[in-house]
């Protein structure tokens, strides 16, 4: 792993050591090995350099000792803050937002995730270019005068120009994908199939809590989702359908993780992918109780839903991990599940309670059907929780919960229970 130096701005509206300590995961996601930590303390940081001149050469001096090349820095920098601070140091800096659109670019699969870094990319490059090549233009011309000058920024509108329409076009495509979910999204409300999204911190066990309900009641068990102890080990929406022993089904969907300070330009670009999210009719705020920050991680994802528009929607607290703390589990408070996701226990009570909430419109009825339209009672008992069924004289007598949908449908043969 390649060695670097960790440094931040330490104030009193943030608790820095969470965020550090985050920006020390991050970098370890990135293959990068942290080997000192500074901080500053300071209401704001500094114009020109972020960090005080000081500190900056204290930096320097600690990357001759540690053999470091490159200085992470927790919050994202200007231009001008960096190319200082690159001066100062002699290291090569690189901002929170880089290094998390660093990681996306490596583990971006899919060619909607692909797109969405890409766009999120060239948005943080767009306002940084040529912070040095333009300086370094006009010192190579001659005279450095004003036409000289001229000639930089000629350079960088036109750069400018062709990054706006690799966006535009970009963006296009990624439109076009959009277009893709919208028709499957109707059709899934045509089908009458629920649908839960997990949601939830990064490394907060989503994937892990998605493949266990899947052993248990996925139709293909061997569908299962990249899950690892690590910061965005997976940056792609994997959606599958769950069906219960009584014949409840579900599409779950494990979408993308949040980090504090997120950079705006991807949540900007992955609206597309959480809108899993906004369309589900039951959030899973997977929560990892066993992170003494965890109240912080919750207050980040809940200001990140916010921000794409998510707001409305029924949400379940589940808190993970239980089983690397010394308490019980599963343990069922309210509607807040404490559990682990490894434990086969904890998702049947999961389930359990994932059943209460998504499913307490179904409706208990009684249906007399004639022995002629065999193709209800096979309907019933492959859609419906059949509860009891009887042979009479007339037809065949079921009693069964079903979904409003089919309720309707039945609605000729339903009849009173007796």
């Amino acid at each position: 792993m390649t060695p670097v130096i960790l440094a931040g701005i330490e104030n009193e509206t943030e608790n820095f050591s969470y965020t550090i300590a985050e920006l020390d995961a991050l970098a370890t996601a990135a293959d990068l090995q942290s080997t000192r930590i500074f901080k500053q303390k300071l209401e704001h940081p500094i114009a020109a350099t972020y960090l005080g001149k000081g500190k900056a050469e204290e930096i320097k001096e600690a990357a001759l000792q540690t053999e470091s090349e490159i200085l992470v820095v927790n919050d994202e920098l200007t231009p001008t803050q960096i190319r200082n601070l690159e001066n100062i140091t002699g290291l090569e800096v690189i901002d929170r937002t880089a290094l998390i659109l660093r990681i996306f670019s490596s583990r971006a699969k899919t060619r909607e995730a692909k797109l969405q870094v890409q766009i999120a990319k060239l948005n943080y490059q767009l306002p940084r270019l040529h912070t040095n090549s333009a300086e370094k233009l006009d010192q190579q011309t001659a005279g450095g005068g004003f036409t000289n000058r001229g000639a930089g920024e000629k350079r960088r509108e036109l750069d400018r120009r062709v990054i706006q329409k690799k966006i535009s076009a970009l963006n296009k495509e990624l439109k076009e994908i959009a277009k893709e979910h919208e028709t499957k999204q109707k059709q899934r409300l045509r089908s009458d199939i629920k649908t839960v999204a997990l949601v939830g911190y990064t490394n907060a066990g989503k994937s892990t809590t998605l493949n266990g309900l899947l052993q248990l009641f996925g139709q293909n068990k061997t569908k299962q989702v990249f899950e690892k102890d690590m910061l965005f080990a997976t940056l792609d929406t994997s959606v599958r359908k769950l069906t219960f022993p009584d014949n409840k089904s579900l599409l779950l969907s494990d979408t993308v993780g949040f980090v504090s300070k997120l950079p705006h330009q991807l949540v900007k670009a992955f609206r597309t992918t959480l809108a899993e999210a906004k369309n589900a009719d039951l959030l899973l705020h997977v929560v990892d109780l066993s992170d003494e920050h965890y109240q912080a991680m919750i207050e980040t994802t809940e200001q990140t839903l916010k921000e794409i528009g998510v707001s409305e929607i029924p949400m379940l607290y589940v808190f993970n991990k239980a089983d690397k703390l010394n308490t019980k589990y599963p343990v069922l408070t309210g509607d807040e599940l404490t559990f682990s996701a490894k434990d086969p226990a904890s998702l049947q009570a999961l389930a359990a309670l994932i059943k209460t909430k998504l499913f307490s419109d179904y409706q208990t009825q009684t249906y007399l059907i004639p022995y002629d339209q065999g193709s209800i009672v096979e309907r019933l008992n492959k859609e419906a929780n059949v509860i009891t069924t009887k042979y009479l004289p007339e037809g065949t007598q079921i009693t069964a919960e079903v979904a409003p949908v089919l309720a309707q449908k039945l609605a000729p043969y339903q009849q009173d229970a007796t």
